[in-house]
């Protein structure tokens, strides 16, 4: 590969890779900008949903970037932003939420629910006698002898 080819890959590359941020808010100190950086991973999109406000393009997850980089610059610690997320816009907000009393209802019920639905279901299945043979008349109870004497 020539140098010029070369050093065009590399420009197309460095341009792409700050082309994923943006350098126009982007923090002046260093160490705040990779803080920031590391809380847009945490927080969820909520357009997207599936996506953290990092890897998003929404305008959204872009006011989220702005507000997360002020409260870096603020001074505020990463549990005081994820607070003020939280706050806001419900635990929903990150991606993964701490573990609490009501996700911890929220993820069991269903099984829960399954398993309390078979336990039923096994239970009148145990505790209902054989009702085909008390449905039968007297005539009916001697033709079904019958038959299985034959």
């Amino acid at each position: 590969m020539s140098w010029a080819r070369l050093a065009t890959v590399a420009a197309a590359l460095f341009l792409l890779a700050n082309a994923a941020g943006d350098p126009v808010d982007q923090l002046k100190n260093p160490a705040q900008e990779a803080r920031a950086r590391a809380l847009f991973r945490e927080v969820r999109c909520v357009v997207c949903q599936s996506e953290s406000i990092d890897e998003s393009d929404a305008d959204i997850a872009r006011d989220l970037r702005q507000l997360v980089r002020s409260e870096v610059a603020a001074g505020d610690s990463d549990q005081q932003i994820k607070a003020s997320l939280v706050r806001r816009y419900g635990e929903f907000i990150l991606l993964e939420p701490p573990f609490s009393l009501g996700n911890a209802v929220l993820w069991l019920t269903p099984f829960v629910v399954v398993v309390a639905g078979a336990g039923v279901i096994l239970l009148r299945r145990r505790s209902r006698p054989d009702a085909a043979a008390d449905d039968l008349s007297e005539s009916e109870r001697a033709h079904l002898s019958a038959l299985i004497d034959n």
